[in-house]
């Protein structure tokens, strides 16, 4: 094989290496800001237009950080976007945990989540598999998971609950493995997107377990 060629073979893997541990570097620091600032915030009563104001800048602060990613501005926009995140978390585990064995849910939700990801995480890590061409079954998956949250919002069935959320967390986990996928391969170069993307599985992921166990009980 040319030198060129395992030469920059070494230069892309070295790249890679050095991508995902910049990412999950930030992953963990991000999911630590939101757990610290959701357990500070657990004594607020947001009202309705407190939450929505919160939820409105969550949005504006995604739009920024794709807008400065390759800058210092989009390690800022995300610290940030995390902190509106653990403010949103912190009520809504709150009235989790002041329901029947809420605190068992809360942590059975914590624990599920932090296994399904670190096991498909090294599922993609060990194998090295290609999940790009899950995007568009992926996509259609959220939309109907989207789609459906908001007819469950006049739906009082709990089967129809359970269903959305089982939904919901099958589609999470399946990003993990096409997020992560894309790390590896080389398929996202920014670490700031790649965080944003992992992070938006987890916390995704986490508030569909806990949707589904809290039904169940």
């Amino acid at each position: 094989m040319p030198t060129f060629v395992t030469g920059a073979y070494a230069r892309r893997q070295a790249g890679v290496s050095k991508l995902v541990k910049n990412t999950y570097t930030l992953l963990s620091a991000t999911l630590f800001i939101t757990a610290g600032v959701a357990w500070e915030s657990m004594g607020l009563h947001l009202s309705g237009g407190a939450y929505l104001v919160a939820m409105i800048a969550s949005f504006a602060m995604i739009f920024a950080v794709f807008r400065t990613r390759n800058s210092a501005m989009g390690l800022v926009s995300l610290v940030g976007f995390a902190g509106l995140q653990g403010v949103c978390l912190g009520p809504l585990i709150s009235m989790y945990l002041r329901t029947p064995g809420g605190s068992a849910t809360v942590a059975t939700a914590a624990f599920l989540t932090g296994a399904v990801f670190l096991a498909l995480s090294a599922y993609v890590h060990v194998t090295k598999k290609d999940f790009s061409a899950w995007s568009g079954m992926l996509f259609a998956g959220l939309m109907v998971v989207v789609v459906s949250s908001l007819i469950g919002l006049f739906v009082s069935s709990s089967a129809y609950q359970l269903t959305v959320a089982a939904l919901s967390a099958m589609v999470f986990s399946g990003y993990i493995l096409f997020d992560t996928s894309r790390i590896v391969l080389g398929g996202e170069t920014n670490y700031i997107l790649a965080t944003l993307q992992l992070y938006l599985d987890i916390l995704n992921l986490f508030l569909s377990l806990l949707r589904l166990l809290s039904d169940r009980r």
